[in-house]
């Protein structure tokens, strides 16, 4: 491990880049490097940070590599490790106070108590060139080394910053993502690694004091395990030592917990695939309850992926895999083998999954390609509001009213990348992501090219244009009125950091081709499939093509590789995130084509006194189960005989079963995306917004059916029928005695 420190300290002068030039170490929230990776770093030198964060110790916690960054500061006895000046002191002043000390080799430059930035070697280089560049003679050279040091200074913003608890190799790491030589400790930063403005400022110390603590820790150390294990070489004392280690750290309770659930797991893992492979009879006696078994297990594994540390796209992978095999082998089936019946379902559903997820990738990639040339300045540009939570409605409307005219999922991807650029801090930008996926939600079931179920009535003749339009409006907005009145009480009163919303710049005429060309492909979607009458996926996937030949043609000659082709926004996109929707996607198809799912629908329909309440449950059951698979039931539950065009059983059903998806994050693809993003898990969405999505999704089935009530006939006549079949549903139930 110090051989692989000191080749990078050799090499470290050469090889670092000069975007982020320092990173600033302040008592906050754990680190991971993959916050500061900038476009700049490839592959390899990730993977080699990587490599140094998981570095074997050599020495005992919280000294060597694990010794945290303030006991560095502290040993490093350097006087703080900078020189304090004024944002107005001159440049050749600045210089002056940084050399004359050996203590200091930069300058942390204030205005009053706010820290304006830092002045380094590096600033002094770029002063110089600009210094050559426009003087003429050597009165103006001379000029320029009284000009106010504020104007070189990297500023504070644009700093990186990490926790005081963390750790050498971290640092290490941190240095080598960002290209930096020095760090500044501080006692606190925001959870996205950004300095607040009242962080106060604890010292100074660069990579040579983080280097010469790790070796002095390591050198006692090794003299210690020569004590301890005399008759070993150096490599034997050390591995004597991390099982020695190993086996202390197991004797925690939380780790023999973890232990015996995983051993649990393997065990059952092990007795269902040796069921599997002997055909075991009770399978074939007990296919449904086995595949239901499969189905809940494997949504536990989803829920609880942070527990048993498994990736939730090899969960539903397994998942499908699982449901799948049961139902071709074992579901009515005494042969043991597909047959070709089950062969040509899967066929279908993985057709059907594959539209959803090539629609997904190529609508990922569209966004990315406007991203990477700063296209949605166009937007940014425009939101003025130092307000968070005016910042919350404005994106909640903004939301509601694109996922109309766009696919609900497309809608938010796009807000997803743009909140990044808005809300740096995580916690603030995962509640702002939820809202997103709520106002999604309910914008798209307004009209039929929003929601996919939405379109799936449409095409099929249940609803029309028209009316869905004019009747579905006012209980989506009520619902998402509703349910954004709930959520906002979440959000601080604090005002959004100065850098969360940059100051509106001029966007280049190549980034605004970009961002037209992007949108106009999202918004020809639904014109594309309406002409032409081919899925929406292969329109998506027409666009990505177009944007792909423009940003080749934009950059063609360029020698200079800056990483703005759609090749490089494909290397971007959560490749895991998409085999997660896939796995999601074919279990719940495999539901649907056992025909579970209509056995659901039709236990709804004998069980409920009337279709009211039956939209409702539906609407309900699709936080949990894909409301496509549940709208297809219903659909084949009911003739358009008995219930026509635009029944109120249709519209309600549209409005249930899109605003009902937000209940849980799994319940649609807006969710599910969601959790790809921005890494939302299953417990914290149910925690924080679960209960204002329910209190948005009764309020506008309320005023569906008040909007109803009136215009047929009475509010009253409409509503209390209802009220009172609903009373004796759950008298029949024992819920009410």
């Amino acid at each position: 491990a110090t051989a692989f420190v000191l080749t990078f300290l050799a090499s470290q002068s050469s090889s670092f880049a000069p975007v982020a030039r320092h990173v600033f170490y302040t008592k906050s929230a754990s680190f991971k490097p993959s916050r500061i990776i900038r476009s700049h770093v490839s592959g390899a030198e990730e993977m080699e940070a990587e490599s140094i964060m998981n570095m074997e110790f050599l020495t005992p916690e919280g000294t060597g590599l694990s010794s945290p960054i303030g006991r560095i500061v502290k040993l490093s006895k350097r006087d703080n490790g900078y020189y304090r000046a004024n944002g107005s002191d001159p440049v050749v002043d600045v210089m002056d106070g940084i050399t004359r000390d050996v203590k200091h080799d930069v300058a942390l430059v204030y205005d009053g108590n706010e820290l304006l930035g830092i002045f380094t070697e590096s600033d002094y280089i770029k002063f110089s060139t600009q210094r050559a560049k426009e003087s003429s003679n050597e009165q103006e050279s001379a000029s320029f080394l009284v000009q106010p040091v504020k104007d070189y200074v990297t500023p504070a913003q644009d700093l990186v910053s990490l926790s005081a608890r963390d750790t050498a190799n971290q640092a290490i790491a941190a240095m080598k993502l960002s290209g930096v030589r020095h760090v500044v400790v501080a006692d606190k930063v925001t959870d996205d690694k950004h300095l607040f403005k009242d962080s106060k400022v604890i010292g100074v110390i660069n990579l040579q004091d983080v280097m010469s603590i790790v070796q002095k820790d390591e050198r006692l150390s090794l003299d210690s395990l020569v004590r301890k294990y005399p008759n070993m070489n150096p490599l034997q004392q050390m591995e004597a030592e991390l099982k020695s280690s190993a086996n202390e750290a197991a004797r925690d309770p939380a780790i023999a917990k973890r232990d015996v659930v995983r051993v649990l797991a393997s065990v059952l893992s092990a007795a269902t695939l040796v069921a599997f492979a002997s055909q075991s009879s009770w399978l074939h006696d007990n296919a449904t309850t086995a595949m239901i078994g499969i189905f809940v297990v494997g949504y536990m594994g989803i829920i609880f992926e942070e527990l048993f540390e498994l990736d939730k796209a090899s969960t539903a992978l397994l998942m499908s895999t699982g449901l799948w095999v049961t139902y071709a082998d074992f579901y009515n089936n005494p042969g043991g083998t597909a047959t070709p019946q089950v062969i040509e379902q899967l066929g279908e559903q993985l057709a059907e999954v594959s539209d959803i997820c090539f629609f997904l990738l190529a609508a990922s990639t569209i966004v990315e390609v406007v991203d990477m040339h700063q296209g949605f300045k166009v937007v940014t540009n425009q939101i003025k509001t130092t307000s968070k939570k005016q910042l919350f409605w404005t994106i909640g409307f903004l939301t509601f009213f694109l996922s109309s005219i766009l696919n609900n999922l497309t809608v938010t991807i796009v807000m997803c990348s743009l909140l990044r650029k808005l809300v740096p801090n995580n916690d603030d930008r995962r509640l702002f992501g939820a809202m997103v996926v709520v106002a999604a939600n309910a914008g798209g079931v307004w009209t039929p090219i929003g929601d996919v179920t939405t379109t799936m009535l449409w095409i099929n003749e249940n609803l029309s244009t028209l009316p869905t339009i004019s009747e579905l409006f006012l209980p989506s907005f009520v619902c998402l009125v509703a349910s954004l009145a709930f959520l906002v009480n979440q959000v601080d009163e604090d005002a959004v950091e100065e850098m969360t919303l940059p100051a509106p710049s001029d966007l280049a005429p190549r980034g605004q081709l970009v961002f037209a060309a992007g949108i106009t492909s999202l918004l020809a979607v639904p014109a594309f499939t309406e002409f032409t009458g081919l899925p929406p996926y292969l329109a998506m996937l027409t666009g990505l093509g177009a944007m792909w030949t423009l940003t080749d043609i934009i950059h063609m000659g360029e020698d200079e590789d800056e990483g703005l082709n759609v090749p490089d926004a494909l290397e971007k996109l959560d490749t895991a995130g998409i085999l997660f929707f896939f796995g999601i996607l074919m279990s719940i198809g495999v539901l649907d084509k056992s025909g579970l799912l209509k056995q659901l629908a039709e236990y709804l329909d004998n069980t409920l006194p009337n279709q009211d309440i039956i939209a409702t449950v539906i609407g309900l059951a699709s936080a949990l189960i894909d409301n496509v698979p549940l709208v297809a039931a219903t659909m084949g539950m009911y003739d358009l005989a008995d219930f026509g065009t635009d029944d109120k059983l249709w519209q309600l059903i549209a409005l249930c079963a899109g605003t009902g998806g937000s209940i849980l994050v799994i319940g649609s693809a807006s969710g599910v995306a969601l959790m790809g993003l921005e890494k939302v898990d299953f417990l914290w969405y149910a925690k924080k917004v679960s209960l204002g999505a329910t209190i948005g999704y009764f309020a506008g089935i309320a005023t569906y059916l008040g909007q109803y009530a009136v215009l047929n006939g009475g509010l009253l006549n409409g509503i209390v029928p209802q009220a009172v079949a609903a009373v004796d549903v759950a008298q029949s139930s024992g819920m009410i005695m």
